[in-house]
């Protein structure tokens, strides 16, 4: 029989006060006996086994087996040989399988073996029950015991023949029947929460893997936590403690940092001889890593390699990938990517990720008392936001203006906030200024903090209302409870994510970052597993015991075979991310699929019907429709945009209400439906402010701070951006810029007014003093006619007007007049640097409004651009625009 550590502990079985041990080569042990148990009969010698050693590792926090399972204990016993083995491990049975749990043991006075489990087929008759230090056979103990050894014999000695054959292998790998020495080296606290599960695994595998911990970059920083504590509060030796950090967070210092390491990393490589180095991700620290292990001839496992971000950080975690001789992946796209890459298939392991090991298991503890330790007792689960945004090293003035908008957001959402401080990426010392400068370290809202551990911070992300930011661990990890995140800007928008995480791609204002979290707060999506299904490590550490160390070091790259003199075009292949825009006018109602550079691949048009049911009917039948055609079309659709006129609540989707050109359209709640239909995010605003919208993104409002667009069309409306920011008002009344009063005894207005532009301007305007010509025999002159079935409309009035008709042709001048004096009264409020006059009337009045403002308006700022959109079909750009700036999802 193989050689094995210890022996199998028999239960106590009623009637007998003492149990044997076998051991393998060894005469039975008699265990001592115990004065609890009653009755006096002992079990014969022949009635021994051999002791089990496990399989696989037990949870040391597993908790036992449910109702009706009994626990038979064991009594400590002494051996000769392997010193002793601890007391009382439970024998724990369930129908006719019982599981033995071995203690213990040790060669000297330290106990270093692990705790293990093996499954051992139960004799017929055999029931553990009633005090957890009884088991009852329904034989005699004699022919029970001779029952046991025998099933148990078969079992063990085919266990320890596996386990002798599996340990011989990995130790030939190995070569010189020795250990394989692996060092990890943990850069900050983000990757120690995923090689953490590792370290772990690896240390509870002694008889296989020797564990070095090296430990640099901000770990040893006091202004990022001092981490390296919580890894020796994990019972970690470290061997070597770097300081690599040159302190400046600036691009320069991180370039030095990088350096530092490189020099010093050498002597301690030297020193431990690692067969292997685990690396983990794409910061600076890791580089150094890798590249000082890669000139040094050792082994190089790259962890979560293939993956895409959206900054510097690809780059770094590429070249890794490069330098690396192993590769753990978390998901499909990551393993692609690196086969994509050259690198050698059989060296690649998709394992998920190893945080996700820890994840899943810890929703259901007790989480209460972490949230009240860190946000104060009166708040309550769902309803706090963890915040934790880091600098973009490519676009750090760009980055850090992004967190003050996102703090200035949160300020105003008021609602209990976790902020957590940036990393040392260049750019953090000027986020950690703009927080100071705030006042968020006191305020009553926000709690700021340096650090906080791995196994609090996942129950602080898991029962959040939202998490918001642009940390990978909003879009790796929190999708494992479904948590709402907000990602801001681009960091993070190359990765793969969950309907759980909202892109922000452009958080260039404030209104959109709390308009995002109005959006997001407080939902609770499905949970995700993207990135993990929970046994990770196991693989992983398969994975390094079928390292050969006797293969050649020298990587193999996998280049895929090139066609010559062939030029492919693979844009059929790609699916092009759009949205669907709704323009709801007077007249018609359009949708059209628009993607995002805003070209409008397909629009729908139809009447816009009179009554609310009909209407509403009709908008959902078209988006619909578009949307199935956008599937052959091979866009991608990520949420709808409502351009309407009336007073919209954006936050709420709501049209509060609307003039006569739309009937029955006042208190209509247009996001709901939508979203419930086609289970995408839906936008609402007003036309005006859509037109605007659609300049600030396509047109000739790009870029520019401050601006103000008109749209003439059947009415007059408009938007102001001041600050890049659209104005809506309080109570979302502004930029009604058509009903700005230019005459007290103008004509009636829809609105109810008098004077207002749009009585003069809009289109429905011109149709009326159109019909009045022409029932007076004044509009029609030579070279034009009006079918009888055919309405009068503004349309006549202008042709009229370009075939030299003069009372056409002053009622354009004086629609244009007031058009301008609104103009002015703009530029004497507002003072913007552009107005763009949008829709199908802006070319016949501007010329007339240019003359206007240089008559009317003041020297100061007679010199404002004023021009003519150039935007085909401004509403529907506008209303797409509100979903392309926050799109919900990224594929790959």
């Amino acid at each position: 029989m193989p050689q094995g550590r210890g022996g199998v502990i028999l239960p106590w079985v009623q009637g007998q006060n003492s149990f044997h041990v076998r051991r393998p080569g060894l005469s039975s042990v008699r265990g001592p006996r115990s004065t609890t148990r009653r009755g006096g009969n002992t079990p014969p010698e022949s009635a021994t086994t051999t002791r089990n050693t496990p399989p696989f590792p037990v949870d040391p926090f597993q908790k036992p087996f449910g109702k009706g399972v009994g626990l038979c204990r064991a009594q400590p016993i002494r051996g000769s040989l392997s010193g002793y083995v601890r007391a009382r491990s439970p024998i724990r049975c369930r129908g006719d399988v019982c599981w033995g749990v071995q203690g213990r043991a040790g060669l000297g006075s330290r106990l270093e073996s692990l705790t293990r489990v093996a499954d051992l087929r139960k004799p017929p008759g055999l029931t553990c029950a009633g005090p957890p230090s009884v088991a009852t056979f329904g034989c005699s103990p004699r022919d029970a015991a001779a029952a046991w050894e025998g099933a148990a014999r078969q079992r063990l000695e085919l266990y320890f023949k596996n386990v002798s054959k599996q340990k011989k292998q990995v130790m030939e790998k190995n070569g010189n029947n020795r250990k394989l020495r692996v060092c990890v080296a943990t850069c900050n606290r983000a990757d120690y929460s995923k090689l953490a599960p590792i370290m772990f695994g690896i240390k509870m595998e002694p008889e296989f893997f020797e564990l070095d911990v090296v430990v640099l970059g901000s770990h040893l920083i006091d202004d990022y936590g001092n981490t390296y504590r919580m890894i020796e509060q994990d019972d970690f030796d470290i061997n070597t403690r770097l300081h690599t950090i040159v302190r400046g967070e600036d691009e320069a210092a991180m370039v030095e940092s990088v350096g530092l390491a490189l020099v010093k990393l050498p002597d301690v490589l030297n020193r431990l001889k690692p067969d292997i180095m685990i690396v983990h991700g794409d910061r600076f620290d890791a580089l150094a890593l890798a590249t000082s292990a890669a000139l040094m001839n050792i082994r190089i496992l790259h962890i979560e390699g293939g993956e895409v971000s959206g900054t510097i950080d690809d780059s770094i975690r590429h070249a890794i990938t490069k330098l690396a001789h192993y590769h753990v992946c978390c998901t499909r796209s990551a393993e692609q990517h690196l086969i994509s890459m050259c690198e050698d298939h059989d060296r690649i392991l998709l394992a998920g990720c190893p945080s996700y090991d820890k994840l899943l298991s810890a929703k259901n503890k007790d989480y209460m008392s972490i949230i009240r330790m860190w946000l104060g007792d009166d708040v309550k689960s769902k309803d706090y936001i963890v915040a934790l945004q880091h600098p973009v090293t490519t676009d750090i003035k760009h980055s850090i203006k992004m967190f003050e908008l996102t703090l200035d957001a949160l300020i105003s959402f008021n609602k209990r906030t976790l902020v957590l401080f940036p990393n040392i990426d260049a750019g953090s010392k000027e986020m950690v200024r703009v927080m100071r400068k705030k006042g968020i370290e006191h305020h009553p809202n926000f709690r700021a903090v340096k650090h906080v551990p791995f196994d609090q911070f996942i129950q602080l992300v898991a029962h959040a209302g939202c998490m918001i930011g642009n940390s990978s661990c909003g879009v790796r990890e929190v999708g494992a409870f479904g948590t709402p995140v907000i990602n801001l800007g681009t960091r993070q928008i190359g990765r793969e994510t969950g309907e759980n995480v909202l892109h922000v791609r452009d958080a260039d204002t404030q209104d959109k970052i709390l308009q995002a979290l109005h959006l997001q707060f407080g939902k609770q999506y499905p949970c995700s597993k993207i990135y993990g299904d929970g046994n990770a490590v196991p693989r992983i550490l398969k994975f390094l015991k079928s390292i050969d160390l006797q293969e050649p070091l020298q990587k193999k790259f996998c280049f895929p075979p090139v066609k010559e003199n062939i030029s492919q075009d693979i844009d059929h292949i790609l699916e092009t991310l759009s949205a669907l825009a709704v323009d709801l006018g007077g007249t018609n109602l359009r949708v059209a699929i628009v993607s995002m550079k805003g070209e409008i691949v397909k629009k729908y048009t139809q009447f816009n019907p009179k009554t609310y049911e009909e209407r509403i009917n009709l908008i959902l039948q078209m988006c619909v429709e578009a949307a199935a055609e956008a599937v052959k079309l091979n866009c991608r659709i990520l949420g709808v945009g409502i351009s309407t006129g009336g007073r919209v609540n954006p936050r709420e989707g709501v049209v509060l209400h609307s003039t006569k050109l739309i009937q029955e359209w006042n208190s209509v709640d247009l996001r709901s439906p939508l979203s419930d239909t086609l289970h995408l995010p839906v936008w609402v605003d007003n036309d005006g402010n859509c037109a605007a919208l659609a300049e600030r993104k396509f047109g000739q409002g790009k870029g520019l701070e401050n601006f103000v667009t008109l749209i003439t069309g059947t009415g007059i409306g408009g938007g102001i951006i001041h600050q890049h920011e659209l104005i809506h008002g309080s109570s979302f009344c502004a930029a009604e810029l058509g009903h700005l009063v230019v005459s007290l005894d103008g004509p009636d207005c829809s609105c109810g007014g008098r004077g207002c532009i749009e009585a003069y301007a809009s289109g429905m305007a011109l149709q009326r003093e159109a019909k009045k010509l022409h029932d007076e025999d004044l509009l029609l002159v030579e070279g034009m006619s009006v079918p009888k079935d055919e309405a009068v409309s503004a349309a006549h009035l202008i042709q009229a007007a370009k075939l030299g008709n003069v009372k056409a042709q002053s009622i354009l001048r004086t629609a244009g007049t007031a058009l301008g004096l609104g103009v002015v009264n703009i530029l004497h409020t507002i003072n913007p640097s552009l107005v763009i006059l949008s829709g199908v009337l802006a070319s016949h009045y501007i010329h007339i409004v240019k003359d206007v403002i240089r008559q009317q308006a003041l020297s100061s700022v007679q010199d404002v651009d004023v021009v003519v959109s150039d935007l085909v079909d401004p509403a529907l750009l506008g209303a797409a625009s509100m979903v392309l700036d926050y799109t919900t999802r990224r594929i790959c």
